[in-house]
Formats: C-alpha cells, structure tokens, sequence
C-alpha cells in the first residue's frame, strides 16, 4: 500500500479521530475545519467517479456528470483494478445502506 509510507502516530490519530466521529453532521463540522474546500470537493468527486466506474459508466458520462477530468477518471481506475480494494470496502458499504 502506498500509505504504508505515511504510516505512523500522526495518521493514526488522524484516522482514529474521523472514526470518532458519530454521523453525518458531526462530519461536517470536521471536515469543514480540517480541510479545504477544493480538498473536500477532490475527495468526494473521486469517490462518486469509483462509483460511476463499478457501475460500467463511461469516461464521457462520468466526465459530464462529475466534472472530473479525464486523468482524475483514469487515476481512479488504476485505484479500483491494482488498489488496495478501499474504494470497493466503502461502496459496497454504501450500496448496502442504500438497499
């Protein structure tokens, strides 16, 4: 993995305060704090373009709807074929939650 390089007591706490966190508002609160805007956006974006890509989407489709540009679309890909199966943890999470 490559976080593997970032491994230690400060993304640990990190990673340790986003599970303390509740629900939904209470994410708000701290993501609106800790990070940028722009940050949030790239975030969330890359997420919903993972989504549109385990759904069989094409790049023209989810450029359109998401905005993404084609590079985000094809780092989010390589993520998805050759990852570490986070973006497939959390989906199937929320496609569970949606059912």
């Amino acid at each position: 993995m490559q976080i593997d390089k970032l491994r230690g007591k400060q993304l640990d706490q990190f990673f340790d305060a986003i599970l303390s966190l509740k629900d939904r508002e209470e994410c708000y609160k701290f993501f609106d704090d800790i990070a940028t805007m722009s940050e949030i956006h790239s975030i969330a974006q890359r997420l919903q373009v993972a989504k549109m890509l385990t759904e069989g989407h094409t790049y023209n489709i989810i450029e359109k709807e998401t905005n993404a540009s084609t590079a985000t679309i094809s780092r989010v890909r390589r993520c998805i074929n050759f990852g570490s199966d986070g973006y497939k943890l959390v989906l199937d999470r929320i496609m569970d939650d949606d059912k």
